[in-house]
């Protein structure tokens, strides 16, 4: 989309509004690309009415997003306790996204600056060869049932097992308007561990939760089938809580990026040194836990943003990410890349990806609808396979940023307003510190950003 149609566009969007609000339903506007030129020349209230244009926004999720349309007091007594006032982030969209052949446009919602920018850039570099792709599992959680005192753990886990069908059966006997809709207790699994307080029998019921996160069920019909846990075990049942290790849960999503795509001159010879670079810088995360770390960090850079925008459980999202990194092996990578026979880099990543569109702060939070509303998505996994794509788009950024020019370069370059503001710029004194730091070619640092805003006032 050019900068000129996205000046027509807003145009559209105003009379859109104006007809929203009288009550008729919004009409989503046809776009063929999420790749939107000159967003960034924008104003915010331009972006705002550009994007409610393409999303079909209502007049009132237009304004969950502007400053006047801050979570009411009211609202966020009722989320959680203790309540003296909200917190603001801002909220960015991340560009060119093409996941399983649609276009996203991805809200994020966080405070670090160069991210929405990397993954933006990043995903752009996939679309000779069709973006993202997803292979998701279904959403099932994973439901525990610590059971302690056995005499005979062995006896009471194959108990466990012989009887599975009729635990199964109460469990969905709690949901059934889940298990109406496809959802429900799947299976019943248990385990014997030691531990320090003696041997555990652990069950474990694997709830397909469809569009939820699934907490509240699993965690009902853990506790609805714990007094006949003891009752075929013999034991004591203590702890009755989901798990956020959802392994049965995995959001799977692969892109393939060419030489002459990973070059930022359209060069193969040049995009092939990159990718070796970032294949170097791969091979160390997946070799090192101290660089793993940090290189999931990065992951979880635009995942964490996105679950936060989405109203999500990000907590949830982040332990379960991180758990899994090291499930059955050596802290590691969540992401692969590999180069193949055509000299492509070829990247995916595998993560437990716990999110939902039904109940929780989706349901409540005004912005959390609009950011629904504007990535178009209908489904628990939709939102799953996003936060994957955007996860592995900014890995990409950050191993070729540390690869080529180093990752504070270009970091620094979009940090450089919040710098000038520190040094005491006003109005537009920002913008031009900023943009005269960035032509400048020299090292921005926070005394450089003072120096430049002193020449600029002695003009």
């Amino acid at each position: 989309m050019t900068f000129a149609r996205i000046r027509e566009n807003i145009g559209a969007t105003r009379k859109q509004l104006e007809a929203n609000s009288t009550g008729l339903q919004p009409i989503r506007m046809p776009v063929d690309s999420s790749r939107l030129e000159g967003f960034y020349k924008l104003s915010v209230s331009e972006r705002r009415e550009m994007l409610a244009g393409i999303a079909g926004l209502t007049p009132e999720q237009v304004e969950a997003w502007s400053s006047s349309g801050e979570l009411s007091e009211d609202s966020a007594d009722r989320m959680i306790e203790n309540v003296i006032g909200t917190y603001s982030l801002p909220i960015g969209v991340a560009t060119n996204f093409i996941i399983d052949g649609e276009h996203y446009l991805i809200p994020f919602v966080l405070e670090e600056p160069s991210v929405v920018a990397a993954a933006s850039n990043m995903a752009k570099r996939c679309h000779s060869k069709g973006g993202f792709m997803s292979d998701n599992d279904d959403p099932v959680m994973i439901g525990q049932i610590q059971v302690v005192g056995c005499e005979d753990p062995e006896a009471a886990r194959a108990s466990i097992l012989q009887n599975s069908a009729e635990l199964m059966e109460s469990c969905n006997s709690v949901d059934p308007i889940l298990v109406k809709f496809g959802g429900g207790c799947r299976d019943i699994h248990a385990r014997i561990i030691e531990t320090e307080s003696g041997p555990m029998v652990i069950v474990h019921i694997l709830v397909d939760c469809r569009d939820a996160m699934g907490a509240n069920a699993v965690n009902t019909m853990a506790e609805t089938i714990a007094p006949k846990v003891e009752g075929l075990t013999g034991g004591t049942v203590i702890l009755r809580i989901i798990s956020n290790l959802a392994v049965h849960r995995l959001a799977r999503v692969s892109a393939v990026f060419t030489p002459e795509e990973m070059s930022d001159k359209g060069d193969a010879t040049q995009g092939s040194e990159v990718i070796d670079g970032v294949l170097q810088a791969y091979h160390f995360a997946k070799a090192d836990p101290f660089r793993a770390t940090t290189h999931n960090k990065g992951i979880m850079n635009a995942i964490s943003p996105i679950a936060i925008a989405c109203g999500q459980d990000w907590r949830a999202v982040e332990s379960g990410a991180h758990s899994y990194a090291a499930h059955e092996r050596v802290y590691g990578s969540l992401t692969h890349w590999e180069k193949d026979d055509g000299g492509n880099l070829v990247g995916s990543i595998e993560l437990p990806m716990a999110v939902g569109l039904v109940g929780g702060a989706v349901r409540v939070h005004p912005a959390a609808q609009a950011n629904v509303a504007l990535l178009g998505i209908t489904s628990a996994d939709d939102l799953a396979k996003v936060m994957a794509a955007a996860g592995l788009a900014q890995n990409l950024g950050a191993l070729k940023a540390l690869a080529t020019v180093g990752i504070q370069a270009g970091h620094m370059k979009l940090h450089v307003r919040n710098m000038a503001v520190t040094a005491g710029a006003e109005g537009p004194e920002v913008d031009i510190v900023a943009a005269r730091m960035r032509e400048g070619g020299g090292r921005i640092t926070q005394k450089a950003v003072e120096e430049e805003l002193e020449r600029l006032r002695e003009e």
